[in-house]
């Protein structure tokens, strides 16, 4: 009875270990049974992610930091071997120091204090041997927090007058070190440089804009600078504050000069501008020009009307003399003449001489043919005829003439003798007309009338009365000749 109760119990062992693996060895070998259902099952992601948090903190801390701590340990070590006061090369070999630059805004310029303003970004590249390193790093990037731990080049710019480094949101500055121990130095800056310029031929004007740097200690046999094949970036798409002026281009130069200190290398850049010349033409050309020609009105006015022609007259003057004011006032004061100067005062010349001219012909009429009659002779109601003498006593004075002197108003306002051609029959007898100087009694007809003389057969002379006449063809054409030469001579030098 025994003997059955332990098979019957060994039976139920046997049989029921088989039944519980059965399902879970089925579950094992049929993993196609879950890809009907959509989504993770939430047991088996379970599992997993357990797994893969537990493989870091197999592998050990160093896995966990990455390569953090070989990179710290590789910059500390360079660092600590650096001496930042003395340059790579000291005793040994000047250091060559590579320059790049790139222009970030150029301008303005301003005229009046001779200087212009210039954003650069300023790159340096040397070899230093004390910062080489073997590792996997290609290069290390560092801020400006870490640029006083490096020696860095002493450069400076010799023609600044104001010198900005910009330090939003941090010091704009950076170092980049490589393996092999290049080191590249990269600042920006914003620089108020000094720029002489030559005002002769303003506002036709071209100039050239230095921008010089040097090292401020190191003299030539110590340090020594150069261009990587004059690499010059200029980003034109930037907005550029060149208002007044055209950028034409850059060229640079590379001079050495001798000071107490030594004898140091200077590199220089040029930024060449040509001036804009339409702000100029309408602020001050065509003004100068319409006031000139306005100034000519007055030789279409009557001599008469002295109030009118006086008036327009200095007020062209005036108006010339405000203009030449106006175009100095944002102007430095040079000592010479500029262009522009040189119209202006050619243009005031214009408009004076427009006012003298109706003062010569106001004095020519009015004094110096001035009646010699007697007052019986001029009055209004009286007509006076002088008759030739009897025949027998026009033989024995020679220069008896006859003359009619009248008062009407047919004269228009001209005073003088109505035969004023007949003042003299004899070909040598020339009588002096109103007092008129030496060389007037000869070339210069002062009366109203001159036709039919003879004094000035065979002369060229000059009509008081038609003066303005002349002067409407004179004026014109010789102004217009003067902006021909004038303009031919600026635009081709």
């Amino acid at each position: 009875m025994l003997t059955k109760v332990l098979l019957i119990l060994l039976g139920l062992s046997i049989i029921l270990p088989s039944r519980s693996e059965g399902p879970h060895v089925e579950s094992e070998n049929r993993p196609s049974a879950y890809d009907d259902v959509y989504g993770p099952q939430p047991q088996a992601a379970e599992e997993k992610l357990l797994s893969e948090e537990t493989k870091p903190t197999l592998s050990g801390p160093h896995s966990t930091l990455g390569k953090l701590p070989t990179a710290t340990h590789i910059l500390n070590s360079i660092l600590n071997n650096c001496d930042h006061k003395l340059r790579p090369g000291i005793g040994e070999k000047p250091t060559v120091v590579t320059v790049e630059l790139s222009v970030n805004t150029l301008g303005p310029i301003s005229i009046l204090d001779m200087e212009y303003t210039i954003d650069i970004t300023f790159c340096q590249t040397w070899y230093d041997e004390r910062l080489r390193y073997n590792g996997s790093f290609e290069s290390f990037v560092l801020n400006g927090n870490m640029v006083s731990q490096l020696w860095i080049p002493d450069t400076f710019f010799r023609n600044s007058k104001r010198t900005q480094e910009h330090v939003i949101t941090m010091p704009n500055q950076m170092v980049r070190i490589h393996k092999d121990g290049k080191v590249l130095y990269t600042i920006r800056m914003t620089i108020d440089a000094g720029c002489l310029l030559h005002m002769l031929k303003f506002p036709m004007d071209s100039h050239s804009c230095p921008l010089s740097f040097s090292s401020f200690s190191y003299p030539e046999s110590e340090m020594i600078y150069k261009w990587e094949d004059f690499k010059l970036e200029i980003n034109e798409k930037n907005s550029w504050k060149l208002f007044q002026f055209d950028f034409t281009g850059v060229t640079n130069i590379t001079e050495t000069i001798s000071t107490p200190t030594g004898d140091f290398m200077v590199m220089t850049l040029f930024f060449n501008v040509s001036r804009r010349f339409g702000f100029i033409a309408f602020q001050n050309y065509v003004p100068s020009s319409v006031t000139t020609m306005l100034s000519w009105v007055s030789f279409w006015i009557k001599k008469d009307s002295a109030p009118a022609r006086t008036s327009l007259g200095i007020t062209s003057v005036l108006t010339m003399t405000t203009l030449g004011t106006f175009s100095r006032k944002n102007f430095p004061r040079v000592s010479y003449i500029t262009a522009l100067d040189f119209y202006i005062a050619i243009c005031f010349v214009f408009c004076f001489c427009a006012l003298m001219e109706f003062a010569v012909l106001n004095f020519l009429t009015y004094n110096w043919t001035k009646p010699r009659a007697s007052p019986k002779l001029r009055h209004p109601d009286i007509r006076a005829r002088a008759l030739m003498p009897p025949r027998a006593s026009a033989h024995q004075h020679p220069d008896a003439f006859v003359c009619q002197i009248e008062d009407s108003d047919e004269s228009d306002g001209e005073e003088g003798p109505s035969c004023p051609a007949q003042q003299s029959l004899s070909p040598g007898g020339i009588q002096n007309p109103g007092g008129c100087c030496k060389w007037c009694k000869k070339y210069v007809c002062v009366v109203p009338r001159c036709e039919g003389s003879i004094w000035q057969q065979g002369r060229l002379f000059i009509h008081i009365y038609r003066l303005d006449n002349y002067s409407r063809v004179v004026f014109p054409v010789t102004f217009f000749f003067f902006n021909v030469l004038y303009w031919l001579v600026c635009l081709n030098l």
